[in-house]
């Protein structure tokens, strides 16, 4: 769908159309900076965590660090660029691979 798209789109471009386009993809997934969207992909992967971690999200967990980087609290650390270059190139190679199935 336009996740997928947009994910395999900045696989396509390279790590740093992934790391341009990364705040695009984490407000298509839910992660904004007022916040996690309601019924979002986000908001399924907080409360996932949330029951994994007895009713709260752990300091330092994906959805803690994406949360974060969505509402630009301090930028994408280099880390985290290198992350996200890396889950957008995996995705975007999943994605494609799933298509070319159908």
């Amino acid at each position: 769908s336009g996740l997928f798209t947009i994910i395999g789109v900045t696989a396509g471009a390279g790590n740093v159309g992934a790391i341009a386009l990364a705040p695009v993809a984490l407000t298509l997934a839910g992660f904004t900076s007022a916040g996690i969207a309601a019924s979002s992909m986000a908001a399924s992967m907080m409360s996932s965590a949330a029951i994994a971690n007895g009713g709260g999200v752990a300091a330092g967990s994906l959805v803690a660090l994406l949360q974060s980087a969505a509402a630009g609290a301090a930028g994408i650390p280099l880390a985290g660029q290198a992350f996200v270059g890396a889950v957008g190139a995996a995705a975007g190679a999943a994605a494609s691979m799933a298509s070319n199935c159908t």
